[in-house]
């Protein structure tokens, strides 16, 4: 939940999004990659064809959503310190 800004100047209610913001993306990165990580491994695992292309979807909409985050992470530094 975003703190509230309703006494703030528009320029920090900004800046104090794009901190929460940053923070989300920072904390949906790691449960990303955790998801990431677990597929890779029960792709290691011995697997009927059914239970595979389940892996497989898991993997790829894992992907997808990390290469969103990423988008989402360099439109905020660039709206923003870089951090």
């Amino acid at each position: 939940m975003l703190p509230d800004s309703s006494t703030e100047n528009p320029e920090n209610q900004m800046e104090i999004t794009n901190k929460h913001l940053r923070r989300l993306a920072h904390d949906l990165s790691n449960s990303l990659e955790t998801i990431l990580q677990a597929g890779y491994l029960l792709g290691q695992a011995k697997l009927g064809e059914k239970e595979k292309q389940w892996v497989r979807l898991i993997d790829s909409a894992s992907q997808d959503a990390a290469r969103i985050n990423r988008e989402i992470r360099d439109v905020l530094k660039s709206q923003g310190d870089g951090r």
